[in-house]
């Protein structure tokens, strides 16, 4: 993770810019904390982050064993937010998920009275492991909680925690007897992260260190009211009018039938990104740029998260299956295909048609 250093940018308003320098310097300190427990992973942890900071979720998709929970878990330490784990399974009811009423009997008087027993969801951080291995009606649950961040049970509503952040997994390798989460509910993540193998010397580090018996402890580094200040933060960040058309372009530019696209776009995709994709462009581009120690948002910036922003929102056909080629390699060749305006164009409303 590329860190900021030495003067915050002088754009930032004086309490925005004291923000920007406090979390500077415990980006610093979360890394060395993380990295007490973590070896390697730092793009998946600047992703990870970044979501946070946009009060967004995501997916994590990766095999068994590479730390996806252990890293979630450390991550809330080091953020000192409460963390629960789901693990999901054919027979988890919504109700395992968000609590349920129970009967409570005064036994001075007799009298009963219903009271709302809070279920694991009520935490600031959700780890929903393997959350396509639970029928839709559980799953549904959940992402109601994730979107109106709140339950609602006999007829009362109980506000979540802020901040409210839930990441999904799911296994690639066995799809047998899953429920695959419907293209309008993945729409909800802001961020489809792929967590890959370690390299050689990362996992020769990673054997050496847990084989031996010396488990370390993250300590905590930024509060929940320095996190919540935070967020406000990045919503202040300015963002110019041509790196917001950029964000709309890339998204508008996936749709058949609506603006002229790519020939690779009318060959592999079927449905392409709604304009949740331009907001969360936008968005994880403005945290983006506060991570690094920024006040405004670069077409950089758009350009680096528009791969875990996109993968999971651009639907393939079966021309993508028949020659190999995944969303991943789509969202590469867009990033080449889509001209990229100049401040003194902003105002053009021309979208040119770009040939693979």
């Amino acid at each position: 993770m590329e860190q900021a250093q030495g003067s915050i940018d002088s754009a930032a308003p004086d309490g925005d810019a004291a923000a920007l320098k406090e979390l500077s310097q415990a980006l610093t300190a979360i890394r060395s904390e993380m990295g007490k427990i973590i070896v390697g992973q730092e793009a998946v942890i600047e992703d990870l982050l970044t979501v946070l900071l946009c009060r967004g979720h995501c997916i994590l998709e990766g095999v068994p064993g590479l730390a996806k929970t252990l890293m979630i878990s450390t991550l809330a330490r080091t953020l000192s937010l409460s963390f629960s784990r789901i693990q999901f399974t054919p027979d988890l009811m919504p109700a395992d998920i968000t609590g349920t009423e129970v009967i409570e009997e005064d036994r001075s008087s007799g009298s009963r009275r219903m009271r709302f027993v809070a279920g694991p969801v009520f935490a600031n951080v959700i780890l929903a492991d393997e959350i396509n291995r639970t029928p839709p009606k559980t799953q549904s649950a959940l992402l109601e909680a994730m979107q109106e961040r709140q339950v609602t049970t006999g007829g009362k509503t109980h506000e979540l925690p802020a901040p409210f952040f839930v990441l999904a997994t799911q296994n690639p390798i066995e799809q047998e007897g899953t429920y695959p989460l419907p293209e309008a509910q993945l729409d909800r993540f802001m961020f489809k992260i792929l967590v890959d193998y370690p390299s050689e010397e990362e996992e020769f580090a990673i054997v050496k260190r847990t084989t031996v018996g010396d488990d370390g402890q993250p300590a905590p580094v930024l509060s929940i009211e320095q996190i919540l200040s935070v967020q406000a933060t990045v919503r202040r960040v300015p963002c110019a009018d041509h790196v917001v058309r950029y964000a709309a372009r890339l998204s508008r530019m996936t749709r058949k039938g609506t603006t002229a696209v790519p020939d690779f776009i009318e060959s592999y995709i079927a449905w392409g990104a709604g304009p949740r994709a331009s907001q969360n462009l936008v968005l994880a581009g403005k945290a983006r740029a506060v991570l690094h120690g920024r006040y405004h948002v670069s077409i950089e910036d758009i350009r680096a998260v528009a791969l875990p922003v996109l993968r999971h929102r651009l639907i393939t056909n079966f021309n993508a299956e028949a020659d190999g080629v995944r969303s991943d390699d789509i969202v590469a060749k867009l990033l080449d295909a889509v001209p990229v305006d100049s401040p003194d164009e902003v105002g053009s409303p021309t979208v040119h048609r770009v040939l693979s």
